[in-house]
């Protein structure tokens, strides 16, 4: 009995997938069940809606969809391409095929443009009006930049901005 609890849980966490279905998109409506289970040690759930009858994997629309592999493992690929690691690298970390890593980069920057354009619809504000913060970030002077006197000129200030970049963003112990 208790099972049951925690599987109508989680099934919260799903919605139909079916845009012809009147709860389209909506998350523990309460219509969905378990039909199935499949896949290696029967792991993965086929799920059924009562309300238009349409059947699903659990895993359709994330990045686990039709492969094969382990969760652990797209989890680490898609940490390794997260740190900049290249295909290469993150196929030799994985060990997998590096063709696998090029396939689950390509789903998930689609994934990720498809959150990134929600995100930008949720916005309260237009675009034009959403300021950087590095726009108004205060930058320090220069070490020597009292004692060149730049004033307005120009060339002043390219000349200490390269002195700038030449000391690594940073002064310089003393």
């Amino acid at each position: 009995m208790a099972t049951r609890a925690t599987e109508s849980e989680s099934l919260a966490w799903f919605a139909c997938p079916n845009p012809d279905c009147a709860l389209f998109n909506q998350f523990g409506a309460g219509n969905l069940s378990v039909a199935e289970r499949m896949g290696k040690d029967k792991a993965i759930r086929r799920l059924y809606c009562n309300h238009c009858g349409h059947r699903f994997s659990e895993r359709q629309g994330s990045l686990l969809q039709y492969t094969k592999l382990p969760e652990a493992t797209v989890i680490r690929i898609v940490k390794c391409l997260g740190h900049g690691c290249s295909i290469e690298a993150t196929a030799d970390i994985c060990e997998v095929d590096a063709r696998s890593v090029s396939r689950m980069l390509a789903k998930a920057g689609r994934r990720a443009e498809d959150f990134h354009r929600l995100q930008l619809e949720r916005l309260d504000q237009p675009l034009e009006a959403v300021e950087l913060d590095e726009l108004h970030g205060k930058v320090c002077k220069p070490p020597g930049a009292e004692k060149r006197g730049g004033g307005g000129n120009p060339l002043a200030i390219l000349r200490d901005i390269a002195a700038w970049v030449e000391t690594g963003f940073m002064r310089l112990w003393l």
